[in-house]
């Protein structure tokens, strides 16, 4: 419904007409005058109740309705936002003289050298030096430093630092001197915007009650964000003609999502699938990709950094392929200039010690392997 909304000034003079018109007698409506001052202050609480209303419009439409007002939106459908999720990575610590054994334990804190990103070592299991018992890592003689995991204390795309961002140790450790980052953190999302909510919303409820392709595609995108899937129909997971079966192919941008997510979708998949059809969740088929490029830079340029932010950008591009696209050659030698206005040119570009673009195939996905980026 549009609104008619006047302004305080256009109050003020309709109220002055109507009085003006309804007394016959001189009426003194002049700045300062009784009269005035009473149908400014008139003129004051109807806009005031004007701007009630324009606030309560907005919070019953999902189209006009921000923050809380969406998500209180959606909760009356079963439909909430996809929440943050925190950026994570790896942190070597280090030591001058390994000469006594070291632990660092589990939780413990680094913090970038601008002090704006904290993140806490996490738990691996898997690591050698782990020790369940002691819930951290033991640094033995003569091991100088040791790579461990980390994950933001804050979700957000805030986490996603460049390499060597980390430079102080927020949780004292002895036997530690330093710890930083070699190469850049990743996963870290936002919590999804209230522009997406909303698209996110109507395709859920076109999808309701529908077996459909979309209805599929719905609901892969509703189990996290930053999810890329492809769905093949009538087709088995080796790409083999089988009717009524269908194969999804879903990655976080790792190239190898967790079994964890993998039977998430499987779930949410099995909740909207037409009746009598078989279908398989499967991780992508990674495509390596090695980049080799020489950078002529400017004559003020800081070599280290211009190299860092190419090679961030060109493994950010490349890790954000969705599953079944292919990455073009060309592009690569865009993606070096526009991540620094110091790249004057870009020589000896090779994808894969070649010239032709990679494609993955419907089942998989290209994701950055090495990227050697040199500076002339």
């Amino acid at each position: 419904m549009q609104l008619s909304l006047q302004s305080f000034s256009a109050m003020v003079g309709t109220m002055a007409a109507s009085i003006q018109g309804a007394v016959s007698q001189f009426i003194d409506l002049s700045v300062g005058s009784v009269l005035r001052a009473l149908l400014e202050a008139n003129a004051a609480i109807a806009s005031w109740m004007q701007w009630l209303i324009v606030q309560v419009l907005q919070a019953t439409r999902l189209a006009t309705s921000v923050g809380a007002d969406c998500d209180s939106f959606g909760a009356d459908f079963g439909f909430t936002r996809l929440p943050a999720a925190p950026a994570s990575g790896i942190v070597t610590f280090a030591r001058f003289a390994p000469v006594l054994n070291a632990f660092v334990p589990v939780g413990t804190i680094v913090i970038t050298v601008d002090g704006s990103q904290s993140f806490a070592v996490a738990a691996a299991p898997t690591n050698p030096a782990f020790n369940a018992i002691l819930n951290g890592y033991t640094l033995a003689v003569p091991v100088a430093s040791i790579d461990l995991p980390v994950t933001a204390l804050e979700p957000g795309s805030a986490g996603n630092i460049v390499a060597q961002s980390i430079g102080l140790i927020g949780t004292a450790v002895p036997g530690i001197d330093t710890a930083t980052n070699n190469t850049a953190f990743s996963g870290g999302v936002d919590a999804e915007s209230d522009a997406a909510f909303r698209a996110r919303f109507g395709n859920y409820l076109a999808s309701l009650s529908r077996a459909t392709l979309g209805a599929v595609q719905e609901t892969i995108a509703g189990v996290q964000q930053g999810l890329s899937a492809t769905v093949a129909e009538n087709v088995d997971p080796t790409g083999a003609s089988s009717v009524g079966e269908f194969v999804v192919t879903v990655d976080d941008g790792s190239g190898a999502p967790p079994t964890s997510l993998l039977s998430t979708v499987q779930l949410a998949v099995d909740a909207v699938r037409p009746v009598g059809t078989r279908f398989s969740v499967q991780p992508p088929q990674v495509t390596h990709a090695s980049v080799t490029m020489s950078l002529t830079l400017a004559a003020n340029a800081v070599q280290q950094n211009v190299v860092g932010a190419v090679q961030a950008a060109i493994g950010g591009y490349i890790d954000s392929l969705p599953v079944g696209a292919a990455l073009a050659y060309t592009r690569l030698a865009q993606i070096a200039y526009d991540a620094s206005s110091q790249v004057v040119n870009v020589t000896g570009v090779q994808l894969n010690g070649g010239n032709s673009d990679l494609i993955p195939g419907s089942f998989g996905a290209v994701r950055a392997a090495n990227l050697s980026i040199s500076a002339l």
